[in-house]
């Protein structure tokens, strides 16, 4: 049985009825629920009183030390058998991280520990290393973004990663690290012997200069799927040194977030070579780089190798025009792979949106999502778009967001969304006007179809 309740005032009425729910809940999630302290005495006893409780997701609630310190005497108890725990954003400081290490050194079910978005600091986070070095701690997954953490935390870091295993995914994305601690962590994950699985250093202050140490990660870690060091200004020449361990015959990655990393049309090359050969990459994120037309273009032509095995690429607000649009559409006939678009926010034009539907009705293209928010589109693609949408039966998902597409436009979409051969479940149409009659002629499709949904 699963409770999942999101965006709720708790009333004590309505506290005593889930009370009662919680009793036999496989999963319980509050998120947003404006829980306090005193719902966590109640939790602690759920905890202790329901063995079958394995996740317990409480992320964005005013819980305090005081609260942690109430659902760590639950956690503490041998009838607990918690795998899973959210406190992000719960207004934690270093003062839980003594009652979190005492639960990490004495409750093996524990292996997700997502602790993010609270001011534990360099020195409460070193008190956590402590409780993973225990020998019954069995952590998979430690997620420590936005903790106000500092380079001075890597010691104690990599003492934990030396004696935990079995230590899957590592999160530290939004910390001051700078480029001297993630060599060293960096140095430290190539020693360990865990099997890591995800690695995210998002807006950690990474330059160039440590993108050799990151690569060497990527060389030596086979199990290392999924790659974030986006919002980090590793420019051009940090990309070219991670590309070398990305294109490293051990290298199995996955995923890989670059995006607002300076990269520029310099980069597409290598980009390009990644692309096209390194058969386990199925998703890419480029968001906010200056990669221009010349560099989408090479892009595209490693979209059309038949070794390109991506699904997902994102491109938004890079600096494309309706000029790199034909090989855009070029790759999407070519290419049978890939699911996702991501293109918004770059002046396409409507002329451009014309040549992608050309690649997008092709029957090679398999599309599910694309996103063309913010790309000066106007309603004279509409009724291209709209055959697309009538005849593309794969595609799902369509975001035409901050484009003046006005009633003209939203009606010849309207008709496409009508056609019983429209596949199309969710439509996203953020700050565009039209008028009430259209409105109404909205709210009737969705009623027609409940099936699809219209976020505006």
């Amino acid at each position: 049985m699963e409770l999942d309740i999101q965006c709720e005032e708790m009333s004590p009425s309505r506290w005593a009825e889930l009370l009662t729910t919680m009793k036999s809940c496989k999963t319980i999630r509050l998120d947003d629920c404006n829980l306090s302290s005193s719902n966590c005495e109640d939790l602690s006893s759920i905890i202790n009183t329901n063995p079958s409780l394995t996740e317990l997701k409480l992320n964005n609630n005013e819980l305090g030390d005081a609260g942690v310190e109430y659902l760590c005497k639950g956690l503490l108890t041998p009838s607990c058998s918690l795998q899973k725990l959210w406190l992000q954003n719960c207004n934690l400081t270093s003062a839980s991280c003594e009652t979190l290490r005492s639960v990490l050194s004495a409750q093996p079910s524990l292996t997700e520990l997502h602790v993010g978005d609270n001011r534990l600091g360099t020195a409460g986070v070193k008190v956590l290393c402590q409780g993973m070095m225990n020998p019954s701690c069995k952590l998979q997954k430690l997620q420590l973004e936005y903790c106000e953490l500092t380079a001075d935390i890597v010691e104690a870091l990599n003492a934990a990663l030396q004696s935990k295993p079995t230590l899957k995914e590592l999160s530290l994305s939004n910390n001051t690290l700078g480029d001297t601690a993630v060599k060293q962590l960096c140095q430290g994950l190539v020693e360990a012997s865990c099997s890591l699985e995800l690695l995210h250093l998002e807006n950690c202050g990474i330059t160039s200069d440590s993108c050799m140490e990151i690569s060497a990660v990527l060389s030596n870690k086979s199990s290392l799927m999924d790659l974030s060091v986006g919002d980090n200004k590793i420019g051009d020449s940090g990309l070219a040194l991670l590309c070398q361990g990305l294109m490293h015959p051990s290298c199995k990655i996955q995923k890989l977030w670059l995006w607002d990393c300076d990269l520029t049309s310099a980069s597409c090359k290598d980009l390009s070579r990644l692309i096209s050969t390194k058969e386990t990459l199925t998703e890419i994120s480029l968001i906010d780089n200056n990669l221009r037309d010349s560099g989408m273009e090479m892009l595209c032509q490693a979209l059309k190798d038949p070794k390109s095995k991506l699904q997902e690429l994102w491109v938004r607000e890079c600096g494309l025009t309706t000029a790199c649009c034909k090989a855009v559409s070029s790759a999407l006939s070519t290419n049978k792979n890939l699911k996702v678009l991501h293109i918004g926010e770059n002046k396409l034009g409507d002329a451009g949106v014309e040549l992608l539907c050309e690649g997008l009705m092709h029957p090679n293209c398999n599309i599910q999502s694309l996103w063309l928010g913010n790309c000066d589109l106007t309603a004279g693609c509409c009724a291209t778009l709209a055959t697309a949408m009538a005849t593309k039966q794969c595609l799902t998902e369509l975001d035409l967001s901050y484009n003046p597409l006005d009633d003209e436009g939203i009606r010849k979409i309207c008709e496409a969304l009508r056609k019983p051969s429209c596949k199309v479940q969710q439509l996203i149409l953020y700050d565009i006007l039209w008028s009430s009659e259209v409105d109404d002629e909205l709210r009737a499709l969705e009623e027609s179809k409940p099936e699809v949904k219209i976020i505006s």
